[in-house]
């Protein structure tokens, strides 16, 4: 789905949310029950595409928990409600790439098991999240919250290729059009949006607004007022 750049959101007044976020944010990108329900159907193309495969999940924390979590729990109803059953592993690994709203030179890569665990095995990163050849192998998936640029994840990915693993896939919730765009998509996504700074369904700024279901657009009141 596409979110063009002259999109004016929705009004605040249409919608709950915290009030301690009150004069924060501009407005509503994407409201919550439409995020659930694009999620849901990308966990629908994900189902149609892995056969037979498992599926580990990595999930990049701490952004993409959400999207994670929901995108996993809708695998498992249609596993639940169908003849296959689809067994899935989930694990987490944290970056820090952000210092308030503005991208940093060097990122770090926090936590996340021993991934030379991941030598031969197929991998899917699901930002948080397809996959061409599954044969039998199981499928690694890199849940990440949202893409911009690319240099995050493409460090990342440089990172888990050196274990070799067989397949890598990426999902992700958001896809940012940016000023300086390096030609990556990842392989599922579930909204491309304008080069906006957006908090909500734990996109964070300075670690608040997680708590925010909604993708909001934060003012510049709210950045002042959580700046470090």
């Amino acid at each position: 789905i596409q979110i063009s750049d002259n999109w004016p959101g929705y009004s605040l007044d249409l919608f709950t949310y915290p009030q301690h976020y009150y004069g924060d944010l501009e407005y509503v990108l994407i409201p919550h029950g439409i995020i659930v329900d694009r999620t849901e159907r990308l966990a629908k193309d994900i189902v149609q595409d892995i056969g037979d495969n498992d599926i580990v999940v990595l999930c990049v924390l701490k952004g993409g928990y959400k999207f994670c979590a929901d995108l996993v729990e809708h695998i498992k109803n249609l596993s639940r409600n169908s003849e296959r059953f689809i067994s899935m592993k989930v694990d987490f690994v944290r970056l820090k790439s952000y210092h308030n709203d503005q991208s940093m030179q060097d990122m770090q890569i926090m936590g996340g098991d021993d991934l030379s665990k991941l030598t031969g095995k197929s991998l899917s990163r699901f930002p948080l999240f397809s996959f061409p050849l599954f044969l039998t192998y199981s499928v690694f998936h890199f849940c990440k919250d949202i893409v911009g640029t690319g240099r995050t994840m493409k460090v990342l990915l440089n990172t888990i290729e050196k274990y070799k693993p067989k397949m890598i896939k990426v999902a992700s919730l958001l896809v940012k059009r940016t000023s300086r765009p390096d030609g990556y998509r990842p392989d599922y996504y579930g909204f491309e949006i304008p080069d906006l700074f957006v908090v909500g369904y734990a996109l964070d700024y300075n670690e608040h607004f997680r708590d925010l279901n909604h993708i909001c657009v934060i003012n510049d009141h709210g950045k002042a007022k959580y700046r470090v």
